[in-house]
């Protein structure tokens, strides 16, 4: 049986989807309430990018970007630990929450659920770099914040695909299928 997400675009792209995943991933994993938000964090020395790539039925990414101390501070609610560096564990924590927000987002959409896979986690720190997706057919982007703590969560879709087409995707590329 094809499948094709084609006729449901407007729920694949529906901003409530992504608000309704942060609002549970965020309240489940570190016990506290986001916000949307309209004011960007302000600029620090070092921001945390986390990138869970999807594959299947849609191709493109859940991007997770955050400063440097926003990024210690969901890992201190996560652990229980506090950080006063962007070691090995807050990486693999914004990873991980990346993750768990890709996962909640795709699980929003029953065709996406079923027929779309995920990549592991990406992470990249730094300063004044930027990630650069080439004319995506959608691109969904908010701004959130618990605390003083600020956070963007975007989700890019660079092709929707019919469910032939991402049995051969799936195989060129490592994904998990959850």
């Amino acid at each position: 049986m094809e499948v094709s997400l084609r006729e449901s675009v407007d729920r694949v792209a529906d901003p409530g989807n992504l608000d309704a995943s942060v609002e549970e991933v965020f309240r489940l994993m570190l016990g506290v309430d986001c916000i949307r938000d309209s004011v960007p964090g302000e600029a620090e020395d070092e921001s945390v990018t986390a990138v869970v790539g999807f594959g299947g039925l849609l191709s493109g990414a859940c991007v997770f970007r955050s400063g440097g101390t926003a990024a210690m501070k969901i890992a201190a609610h996560m652990t229980g630990m506090e950080f006063d560096e962007l070691d090995d564990t807050v990486k693999d924590g914004i990873g991980e929450i990346c993750n768990m927000l890709a996962g909640a987002w795709k699980g929003k959409v029953p065709e996406l659920a079923a027929n779309c896979g995920l990549s592991v986690p990406a992470v990249i720190t730094g300063r004044n770099y930027n990630l650069h997706v080439q004319a995506p057919e959608f691109r969904l982007h908010h701004i959130y914040r618990f605390e003083d703590a600020r956070f963007e969560v975007t989700i890019i879709c660079d092709g929707l695909h019919r469910s032939e087409e991402h049995t051969s995707e799936l195989q060129s590329r490592q994904y998990l299928v959850c």
